[in-house]
């Protein structure tokens, strides 16, 4: 996926600029644009504003946050589109990337890594999880799961996990991000009447489960196989899934 636009605080960087993001210490969101408007835009500026708060100690202008996204896109309707928060000496410096939209919906397959991301509750760049997903990607799978060493799962290195059972939805009670689209289909599912809770999972329960799927920014998928192990896809419960995520409304930027 090639980069369209980089901005940072709303003009284009220098090279010393963009070096001094390379080992930068900061921390991002990232949503998909359709038609200038994305889904939970609420919770992103909160995460952004509530991450800036804990990691440098200050504060974030909501609206400063739109205006430089709005700037980025330009003239563009449909995008990837990140925001960066990098510590800087004096306020917090913002970095905006606008690439062309994506969307994952083909069943995924996971390979299980012992790896959990530290303070794994931030979004933040401090962490190793692109190794394991290359190294996932390598030995032909689409992405790595990260657990802990007694296998207790927690999130993939790009997503969070859902699992189905008689119940409803199982998230792992584990040390995780609640993503958006986590947090957004934890609404619509209740609003349709399908129950989601926390819950301990350990890879060796996995096959015990109706099935599990991915949900990250890119949408919603199956999950189709974790390490040698295959999973079903429950149609009838993807669909609702689907369905669900499809029902939030897009919020204008």
């Amino acid at each position: 996926m090639s980069l369209l636009r980089i901005e940072i605080d709303g003009r284009h960087p220098s090279t010393e600029e963009l070096w001094s993001t390379a080992s930068g210490y900061g921390h991002f969101t990232a949503m998909q644009v359709r038609r200038r408007r994305t889904r939970g835009l609420a919770l992103h500026l909160r995460r952004l504003t509530a991450t800036t708060r804990e990691m440098f100690g200050a504060e974030l202008d909501d609206a400063r946050v739109r205006e430089l996204i709005r700037h980025a896109l330009e003239d563009v309707e449909d995008a990837s589109v990140r925001v960066y928060v990098f510590e800087s000496d004096e306020e917090p410096a913002i970095m905006v990337t606008v690439k062309p939209p994506g969307a994952v919906t083909t069943p995924q397959r996971l390979q299980a890594v012992r790896y959990q991301r530290p303070d794994a509750h931030l979004k933040h760049l401090a962490t190793e999880q692109g190794f394991y997903s290359r190294l996932a990607r390598r030995n032909g799978f689409d992405d790595a799961l990260l657990t802990a060493p007694d296998g207790s799962v927690a999130e993939s290195a790009t997503a969070n996990i859902g699992f189905f059972d008689e119940s409803g939805v199982i998230w792992p009670d584990a040390p995780l991000l609640r993503g958006i689209t986590m947090q957004l289909l934890e609404v619509q599912l209740s609003e349709l009447g399908m129950t989601s809770r926390r819950a301990p999972v350990r890879v060796q329960e996995i096959a015990s489960f109706d099935g599990a799927f991915l949900s990250n920014a890119r949408g919603v998928a199956g999950v189709s196989r974790v390490d040698a192990e295959p999973l079903g896809i429950d149609v009838e419960r993807m669909t609702k899934i689907t369905d669900a995520y499809a029902s939030v409304p897009w919020d204008a930027i």
